[in-house]
């Protein structure tokens, strides 16, 4: 299971809110093993003068917040984080120093999904990729 935020600049986000998801979406699957039906994704667009960036990034600049079971190994996740640089340059013109990849792992049993702990969930995939 994940949940994904994605964060930016509203003018710049907004328009591109679909290509956008589906190209990250293709990079969980990828990299991840992940099923294609499962998408969380939530946009949070933010205005000018609401979204401080550091020095050196664009109105481009995106924020990607991951949270997600434990159990993949960092190979797997540094394949996603390489997947969504490359893709997000090659199809929506972000470069890599505009996107900024937080993964946070929680076990299992730190989420209710579906009227049941996600430690007693049958998951239709694999976590250990």
């Amino acid at each position: 299971m994940s949940q994904i935020k994605i964060y930016g600049n509203r003018t710049f986000l907004f328009p591109r809110r679909n290509k956008l998801s589906d190209c990250l979406h293709s990079c969980v699957v990828e990299a991840l093993n992940y099923p294609e039906n499962k998408r969380a994704h939530r946009f949070f667009y933010l205005d000018e003068g609401d979204f401080y960036y550091p020095e050196g990034r664009t109105r481009q600049y995106t924020i990607i917040e991951i949270s997600l079971f434990e159990g993949r190994s960092i190979a797997a996740k540094k394949a996603l984080y390489q997947l969504i640089f490359e893709r997000f340059e090659q199809n929506l013109n972000i470069l890599p120093n505009d996107v900024e990849i937080t993964l946070t792992e929680t076990p299992m049993h730190n989420w209710g999904i579906r009227g049941k702990s996600g430690d007693e969930l049958v998951l239709g995939y694999p976590l250990a990729v």
